[in-house]
C-alpha cells in the first residue's frame, strides 16, 4: 500500500465505526451546526470538497468524451433491448456492462445508472437484470456496470486502496456517456443501486448535480460508513476540519428526488427515526420536503427485493417521466416478462470479442498510470 493511502489511515471510518447510541448524538451535533439554508449551504460545501479530496477525485486525469464504445450483440426482449457494452474509463481501462432500452424509444429518454453491490458477479444476477429490464420497458436507458474487480471488470482487484475513487470515477464516466447520446434527456438522469451501488448512488449524487433523481437502496445509516475499501477506504467522512456521516452525504442531494429504501435488519433499521428525519429537515430548507421519501420494510432483509424495487419503479417513474402503466396490473408492478439471460449472454468481452490489447493489468499499473501513491 502506498505512504499516501498509509497516511490517510488516521482519518478513516469504516464499518459502524460508531454504535447506533454515538451515532444518534452525532447527528445533534451535526444539526446545531447549522439552523438556515446558507449555514446549512456551507456545511454542505465542506462536506463536497471532503468527499472530493478525500478520494482524490481532483487528481484524476481531465477527459472529456473519447469513450470508444464497444456494443455488441444486442438481444430483442419482450418491451425491451439488451445490449453488451464496454467504454473507455480512461486510456486502457474499460467498464463492462449492458445497456437496457425500451423497444420503442422516443426521441429524448430518461436515462438510469444501475450500479451494484458487493456479490461476484452481481451485474449479471438475476435481480439486477430485472430491475433494468422493468426500468427499460418503462421507457428508461438503463446501464448496468460492473464493480471493480467485479464480473469482466478484472483489470483490478476489487480490494485496492483506490477502489472507492476508481469506482466514483466509472460512475461519472458511465454519467457523461449516457449525456453524449442524442438518444439522453440531461434533465431525467436518475441512480439506483443496493447495499454498495447505494453507497455509489448517494455519493456521486452529492458530487454531481447532474444526477436529477436518486434512489439509494439499503445503504443510507448514521452509525455504519460502509464496510468495504471501496465504499470507506479513502478519508472522504473526516479530515482535520470535519466530520460528517453517509446521512449528510446522502443529503447532499437536496432539493432533487431522492427515495431511500431500508429494513428491519441491517444499519437501515432506525431510518424513519434517525436518518430520514435528519434529510427532511435539510429538504425543508428548501421547501422540497415533498422531494424526499423512505419506503421501510421493517419485516424485510438486506437486498433489492421484489418490494424494494417496486418502491423504486413508481418513484422513479413519478420523477422522470416513465411509463409505470407498461408494466402495472391490478395487484402491482410485475416482473413476469422479463428473460433472465445466462451470464456468458451479457458479456462483452469472450474469447471471439477479448479485451483489447492495451488494457491496463494489475492495481500498480492503474495506479502508476493515474500518478496516485
Amino acid at each position: 500500500m502506498s505512504s499516501t493511502i498509509n497516511a490517510q489511515n488516521g482519518m478513516l471510518c469504516q464499518g459502524a465505526y460508531w454504535t447506533e447510541d454515538e451515532a444518534n448524538l452525532k447527528m445533534k451535533d451535526f444539526a446545531s451546526q447549522w439552523s438556515d439554508l446558507a449555514s446549512w449551504e456551507a456545511r454542505a460545501a465542506i462536506i463536497k470538497s471532503g468527499i472530493i479530496t478525500g478520494m482524490q477525485l481532483d487528481k484524476m486525469p481531465k477527459i472529456t468524451g473519447n469513450f470508444n464504445p464497444i456494443i455488441r450483440n444486442k438481444k430483442i426482449m419482450d418491451g425491451y433491448t439488451v445490449e453488451n457494452v464496454a467504454i473507455e474509463s480512461f486510456p486502457g481501462f474499460y467498464i463492462t456492462g449492458n445497456i437496457y432500452s425500451p423497444t420503442k424509444p422516443s426521441e429524448k429518454n430518461a436515462a438510469i445508472l444501475s450500479p451494484h453491490g458487493h456479490m461476484a458477479d452481481k451485474r449479471l444476477k438475476e435481480d439486477v437484470q430485472t430491475r433494468c429490464a422493468v426500468l427499460a420497458k418503462m421507457g428508461a436507458i438503463v446501464f448496468a456496470y460492473d464493480m471493480v474487480g467485479s464480473a469482466e471488470s478484472t483489470q483490478v482487484n476489487h480490494k485496492m486502496p483506490i477502489a472507492l475513487l476508481l469506482q466514483t470515477w466509472n460512475s461519472k464516466r458511465v454519467l457523461e456517456y449516457l449525456l453524449s447520446r442524442p438518444d439522453v434527456d440531461p434533465d431525467r438522469i436518475g441512480m439506483t443501486g443496493g447495499s454498495g451501488g447505494g453507497t455509489q448512488t448517494f455519493i456521486l449524487t452529492a458530487i454531481d448535480d447532474r444526477i436529477k433523481v436518486s434512489v439509494p437502496a439499503v445503504q443510507v445509516s448514521a452509525h455504519f460508513f460502509g464496510g468495504c475499501v471501496c465504499e470507506s477506504g479513502m478519508p472522504i467522512h473526516k479530515d482535520k476540519t470535519h466530520q460528517t456521516n453517509n446521512v449528510e452525504i446522502a443529503a447532499l442531494c437536496a432539493p432533487r428526488p431522492m427515495l431511500l429504501i431500508s429494513d428491519g435488519s441491517d444499519w437501515t433499521r432506525n431510518t424513519p427515526r434517525v436518518e430520514y428525519p435528519y434529510i427532511q429537515k435539510v429538504y425543508a430548507l428548501y421547501n422540497a420536503e415533498h422531494k424526499v421519501e423512505n419506503v421501510h420494510l421493517p419485516m424485510e432483509k438486506h437486498d433489492y427485493g421484489y418490494s424494494k424495487r417496486a418502491a423504486a419503479y413508481t418513484f422513479l417513474a413519478y420523477h422522470l417521466k416513465l411509463k409505470l402503466g407498461n408494466v402495472t396490473v391490478t395487484n402491482g408492478v410485475h416482473e413476469d416478462f422479463v428473460t433472465v439471460l445466462l451470464p456468458d449472454d451479457l458479456k462483452v468481452f469472450t474469447l471471439e470479442y477479448p479485451r483489447p490489447k492495451d488494457a491496463l493489468l494489475g492495481d500498480e499499473a492503474v495506479m502508476a498510470y493515474l500518478g496516485i501513491d
